[in-house]
């Protein structure tokens, strides 16, 4: 729903890095393994939270420890795997009321920037489109580990989270509390060497 992207998503948390511990290096996300999510919360009528995910994304990453402001990620989500735990309100998410999934089937995340902010630690930059509205966001991500694997692949691991506010992607919560005006995005990800 909101990927985005990390959307984002966020996948997004790839362009950090530990410096020194590998060469530059194009990754991609491993989904297959399920060892990322696209995750969300949003405020449900001031009484508690709702919490879901999109099940189906790709993405891809690249950084060079040496030069951190050439490190990139992207990532496609696919807005229709919205899940929530109850059908009925996974439905009328995707409905024209939210997400326009029919029309939309996609959100994308495409970063522009990194700025390193201490070990492991840095705020990424990029164009974040949910619902055919495109808009800059930032999010602080953590580099959470890299090395090898026991199978012999070499993996790097993020996590970022960053807040949206739903009017900036058409998204109308006018009839709704004030804090269900804005959602959480919350992408965490491994990410194996090619």
């Amino acid at each position: 729903m909101f990927k985005k992207a990390a959307i984002a998503t966020a996948l997004s948390a790839a362009s950090l890095v530990v410096a020194g511990q590998a060469l530059a290096d194009d990754y991609v996300i491993d989904t297959e393994g399920q060892h990322a999510f696209v995750q969300f919360k949003i405020n449900h009528l001031g009484f508690s939270y709702i919490l879901g995910q999109f099940e189906e994304f790709e993405g891809s990453f690249h950084y060079d420890p040496e030069d951190l402001e050439a490190s990139s990620v992207e990532m496609e989500v696919q807005v229709g795997s919205l899940h929530t735990n109850h059908a009925e309100r996974d439905r009328h998410f995707l409905s024209d009321d939210f997400l326009s999934a029919d029309e939309y089937p996609t959100a994308t995340f495409v970063s522009t920037g990194f700025e390193s902010q201490g070990e492991n630690e840095g705020v990424l930059t990029g164009e974040l489109t949910l619902k055919g509205e495109t808009r800059e966001i930032e999010m602080p991500v953590t580099l959470l580990g890299e090395g090898e694997d026991p199978w012999g692949n070499y993996r790097a691991g993020f996590e970022g989270s960053t807040t949206l506010t739903l009017a900036d992607y058409g998204i109308d919560m006018s009839d709704f509390p004030e804090a269900m005006q804005e959602l959480e995005l919350y992408v965490t990800f491994e990410g194996v060497r090619q």
